[in-house]
């Protein structure tokens, strides 16, 4: 009961920032000096005014006493504040009386609440307010002379509460002070909404409490697209829009901060399960549709939880720092979803670091290799050409499977670099196979959508590529997924038409399992479906499955596209595929990807190597 009483009066009482342990510190050391030489100076005037040994001795008893606490190591911010307050307070009420009471004496009063709001505490306001009402009440009854210079001293408790209420003026307009700088420092400029610094100190003053407190750490998903394609202007708008509905998206209490250009966080009084309830709510929040000056945008983003519960030394540093490792696997998993933190993250985290950081000069040390996977024709099982897939060979770690550096690659910006080797690698094997077998191969290489929206030009690549390997451009196809059209879509679409007007052809991979399969088809230049395996895996007997792709083969003989079937492990899946018309496929059935020395060998043999 006693506890909940002190919470609640700390509550309603006004407070500045937390100042940072360092800088505390120093003001602290520096309050301890004044006051030290407040107590020797006025020992002085006592002696030089005549007062005698006496009173010398009690002016540094009143004065130098309450030091003693406030030099002891190891007591709290709050005592040692208020025992520096008091030593200031006693010099005050020292020269004061010293100098008879005149009204002069009485301004110290009101230079030692300005020194004393260096703390940026309501303790040593308070202890102010207490001793000029006591000291001016008590001391001006018994001895009104030595505290009033004038009429004050008919009626003492009057004059103390005119005097306190100066005081306590003074003590708000320095309240006031911490706020109107607090609104400028801890604020984000943008929009408003706390600043990094402020939510640590939010976070520290909740965990103090012992509280639980969870933090969310909130990142847009592609937004440096936005302002690459739309300009920083339209970036700003956005940012505003859902700064505003993170507001709404949090309790009374909880508190939204901007740490960064498109990075928010969150400190929710609460545990993970309060803390994945808001998250969850932010990302609905963010997903709506953004009105823009310029046209409407959809963005997204991913967020990652971290609670003061699950961490053996909570604090608001670890907080955040676990929220991010949370917030990045969260990108990592597919971006637009909640990760919560658990131990082994860290560890996780400082693996992918170091992955990262081996992938960004895997390509000029060798480390990379093509595999070719065949396409086969099901009317009579042939060859007709290649897909070209990259393999990492990592010196220490061995063969790392495409799922976990490819998307690694993609959010490094390393994707890239890798695409542009790819695709002269392929060109060059594509050409040597063409020579040896004197049949047109085709083939296939994946084209990032990183590539697209990074600045490249990919038509200039692609025709630089061509030239070098003399691989002719017909033979060639250009593999891009649905999300190429997510951001910038016009630009994309113009450099699909150029390189179709080169000759390549362009497929569309994971057909169906991206975006709006057929809204999309509508927009991008293509010649080539391709059937994802996620559709394929349930043939020959799964209704739905051949429902879907009896669809998309009619659907492609409609606008006059290939269709190619990926994924086919089984014999019953080729029948099946066959019987709907489907054209070619790729699967483990006819051969895995392999290294072009055994793609090439099975080539010469006329058959496709069997898994």
């Amino acid at each position: 009961m006693i506890a909940e009483l002190r919470l609640r009066t700390a509550q309603l009482l006004p407070s500045g920032r937390r100042l940072p342990e360092d800088v505390w510190q120093r003001r602290h050391r520096a309050i301890v000096r004044l006051s030290a030489v407040c107590a020797v100076g006025l020992v002085l005037l006592a002696w030089v005014w005549g007062y005698g040994q006496p009173a010398a001795v009690a002016v540094l008893a009143a004065v130098g006493g309450p030091l003693v606490v406030a030099v002891v190591p190891g007591l709290s911010r709050a005592v040692h504040a208020a025992a520096t307050t008091c030593s200031l307070m006693a010099a005050s009420v020292a020269l004061v009386h010293l100098w008879g009471g005149v009204t002069e004496a009485h301004f110290v009063f009101f230079v030692m609440i300005g020194v004393v709001s260096l703390y940026q505490d309501w303790v040593p306001f308070g202890i102010a307010v207490v001793v000029v009402a006591l000291h001016h009440g008590v001391f001006g009854t018994l001895q009104p002379h030595a505290v009033f210079g004038h009429e004050g001293q008919g009626n003492p408790w009057a004059w103390a509460g005119i005097h306190a209420a100066f005081v306590l003026a003074a003590s708000l307009a320095h309240l006031s002070s911490w706020r109107l700088n607090e609104a400028q420092v801890l604020s984000d400029p943008l929009t408003g909404l706390a600043n990094r610094t402020l939510l640590e100190e939010v976070t520290h003053r909740l965990l103090s409490r012992g509280d639980e407190v969870s933090l969310l750490f909130i990142d847009l998903d592609d937004f440096k697209a936005v302002n690459d394609s739309r300009g920083h202007a339209s970036g700003d708008e956005l940012l505003l829009v859902l700064a505003e509905r993170l507001r709404g998206c949090v309790r009374p209490g909880d508190v939204v901060a901007r740490i960064g250009g498109d990075e928010f966080a969150v400190v929710v009084n609460g545990g993970a399960d309060v803390a994945r309830v808001v998250g969850e709510r932010a990302l609905v929040a963010l997903s709506v549709p953004v009105p823009l000056a310029d046209g409407t945008l959809t963005v997204h983003g991913s967020v990652g939880v971290a609670a003061s519960t699950d961490m053996t030394d909570a604090s608001a540093d670890a907080l955040l720092r676990n929220a991010d490792l949370a917030m990045y696997l969260a990108k990592a998993q597919g971006k637009n979803r909640l990760v919560v933190y658990a131990d082994g993250m860290a560890e996780a985290a400082r693996r992918r670091a170091a992955l990262a950081q081996d992938l960004a000069g895997a390509a000029a040390s060798d480390q990379l290799e093509v595999y070719y996977q065949p396409t086969v024709r099901l009317a009579d099982g042939r060859t007709t050409g290649f897909e070209a897939l990259v393999r990492w060979n990592h010196p220490e770690r061995g063969l790392i499977p495409p799922v976990e550096f490819i998307p690694l690659a993609e959010e490094t910006g390393d994707i890239v670099g890798i695409g542009t080797w790819v695709l002269r690698e392929a060109l060059r094997q594509g050409a040597v196979w063409t020579a040896e077998t004197g049949m047109p191969l085709r083939m296939a290489v994946n084209l990032s959508p990183r590539q697209f929206h990074d600045g490249s030009d990919v038509t200039a690549l692609v025709v630089e590529a061509l030239a070098e390997s003399g691989f002719p451009a017909e033979q060639l196809t250009l593999e891009v997924t649905e999300g190429v059209l997510v951001r910038d879509g016009d630009a994309v679409v113009a450099q699909l038409e150029s390189l179709r007007e080169l000759g390549v052809r362009i497929a569309i991979d994971d057909f169906g399992t991206g975006f709006s399969g057929l809204s999309y088809l509508r927009h991008l230049p293509a010649d080539i479906i391709k059937i994802d395996r996620s559709f394929v895996m349930d043939l020959p007997l799964g209704r739905s499955a051949v429902t879907l792709i009896t669809s998309i083969v009619e659907l492609a003989r409609t606008l006059g596209l290939d269709i190619v079937a990926e994924g086919v492990e089984t014999e019953g899946q080729r029948r099946a595929l066959a019987e709907l018309d489907c054209g070619s496929a790729q699967g483990y059935l006819f051969a895995r990807p392999e290294p072009a020395d055994r793609a090439g060998a099975a080539l010469a043999a006329g058959v496709p190597v069997r898994a």
